[in-house]
């Protein structure tokens, strides 16, 4: 890769687009393409199956030869240049060691909001300033206004509600916003479908990925094993107990359960249970009815603010506790330590710490954090 790309051709704004092989972000490139940005399309190298494991798909997935020899063609295509940047070290370290170690703390992480953050707004973002490029854009469902009253750039959802993917973007900061272009944010998912085949695209019809995309398997535990082999050893046989504390059987390591987990628990009690609690200082699940899931609220840490510096008085939002969550109202209450309180006008199922919330007003997003933990009646 050159050290330094030629950004005088006509004085366009050179724009390195994130390009996974996927059609969303091969539609990005060619909107802006079209639109007279210089665009550079870049692959990012993430990880490789001797990392993680899990090879079902043969090399065809995320990161795989097939992923960066489609988005190349895309490029070829639009007549781009496309490249390949190796950011395995950066992804290991910010992305799938914190995956690693959420878990061993007894949380649920949710990496995609981590390697948006760190990665593609982290060292992404750095190495498109490094190369003289004015902005990188992604084919996010999201949208980005500049609001003149305030001087910040504001985060917005899609325009199509059943893909819009804002949550994951909270952590992006207002550098990084500003910096950014969403170009399918402002089309459907078919859109960009009928877009794609208009173009001739050879990503047109490419199924999408649900996996945890350095799990290409999509199973968790035999990623956790693999990473850390002593680990199944170290914490099995650790109690299973009810909301009472009584015991009531073992359980194969805390790392491999999830709150609101049903299935796969170890104990049969002639009644639906579900996981209500994990206790990674006594190696303990708690396990209860789907009425001990409710919880009234949530303390949220490492929280970014978009529309505005700082939180400083309560605050009426539309609160989402996971990514296919529709959202419910809630109330913001700060915290003296720049944490913040979340009570909910009516109770949630299975607030998981680890997980992300994001608070909204309408389309905007106002911000975000970290579950730390939930709040019972």
């Amino acid at each position: 890769m050159k050290n330094k790309i030629d950004t005088n051709n006509n004085h366009r704004e050179t724009v390195v687009v994130a390009m996974s092989g996927g059609v969303d972000s091969s539609v990005a490139a060619a909107l802006l393409h079209e639109r007279g940005y210089q665009v550079i399309g870049v692959t990012m190298n993430l990880w490789d199956y001797d990392r993680v494991g899990g090879n079902i798909n043969r090399d065809s997935g995320c990161c795989s030869i097939d992923t960066m020899d489609d988005a190349r063609a895309v490029c070829h295509q639009l007549g781009v240049p496309h490249y390949v940047v190796n950011f395995r070290d950066e992804f290991e370290a910010a992305v799938t060691e914190n995956f690693i170690s959420e878990y061993m703390e007894g949380r649920t992480p949710n990496p995609c909001v981590r390697c948006n953050t760190y990665i593609k707004w982290g060292v992404l973002l750095q190495k498109a300033k490094e190369l003289g490029a004015d902005k990188i854009a992604t084919g996010h469902y999201a949208r980005v206004a500049y609001d003149e009253k305030s001087g910040r750039y504001l985060l917005k959802r899609g325009k199509d509600p059943r893909k819009d993917q804002s949550y994951a973007l909270w952590g992006v900061r207002q550098y990084g916003l500003a910096h950014t272009l969403f170009p399918v944010g402002e089309y459907t998912k078919d859109e960009i479908r009928q877009i794609a085949r208009h173009l001739g695209l050879c990503t047109a019809n490419k199924k999408e990925s649900q996996e945890i995309c350095f799990i290409p398997d999509n199973d968790y535990t035999r990623f956790l094993r693999q990473k850390r082999p002593d680990l199944e050893v170290r914490l099995k046989d650790g109690e299973i107990v009810d909301q009472q504390g009584r015991r009531l059987g073992t359980h194969r390591g805390y790392p491999f359960y999830t709150i609101g987990q049903r299935k796969g628990i170890g104990v049969a009690l002639g009644k639906p249970v579900y996981v209500t609690e994990i206790d990674p200082v006594h190696n303990r699940i708690v396990i209860g009815s789907n009425d001990d899931l409710r919880h009234i609220g949530l303390i949220a840490e490492h929280l970014n603010w978009i529309t505005f510096e700082e939180l400083t008085e309560e605050l009426e939002v539309e609160a989402k506790i996971r990514y296919n969550d529709p959202g419910a109202p809630a109330r913001l209450i700060p915290m003296d330590n720049g944490e913040v309180k979340v009570l909910f006008h009516q109770p949630q199922r299975a607030v998981t710490p680890g997980q992300s919330v994001v608070f909204y007003q309408g389309d905007l997003v106002i911000g975000g954090g970290i579950i730390k933990t939930y709040l019972k009646a």
